[in-house]
């Protein structure tokens, strides 16, 4: 199963979505930047696949600017991985399992084991 994660370019620090001033975004190639930051990259037609350590990122990469980009996750390698990128790039990122921005100086506090626990309540559900 996927982690859905939203990346943001804004100048207002986010603290929930609903609030958000998008006269305060960034248009940013995010794509662009996704695929610069890592070395093993699959590319089918606009289709990407980070390849990583114990993790994929997938995405589709359109190469335009936007205010904001959304991914998928694989792997709690990743969410690190994208942690590092956001702390260089200014990025905020949004995790919709758990409808909260992730702490990026503590995502412990908010990130894979809530994605775990967010998981485990789906498989319950069945």
């Amino acid at each position: 199963m996927s982690w859905d994660i939203v990346l943001f370019n804004s100048k207002q620090k986010i603290k929930s979505v609903a609030e958000l001033d998008e006269n305060q975004l960034e248009p940013t190639d995010f794509g662009g930047i996704l695929e610069s930051s890592f070395d093993r990259i699959k590319e089918n037609g606009n289709s990407r696949e980070i390849i990583g350590k114990d993790f994929t990122i997938d995405f589709l990469s359109d190469n335009e600017n936007s205010s904001n980009f959304m991914l998928s996750l694989y792997g709690e390698n990743g969410l690190y991985a994208l942690i590092e990128l956001a702390k260089k790039h200014n990025w905020q990122l949004y995790d919709s399992g758990f409808d909260g921005m992730i702490n990026l100086e503590n995502p412990e506090e908010n990130g894979f084991k809530n994605h775990h626990k967010y998981v485990d309540q789906i498989l319950k559900r069945k």
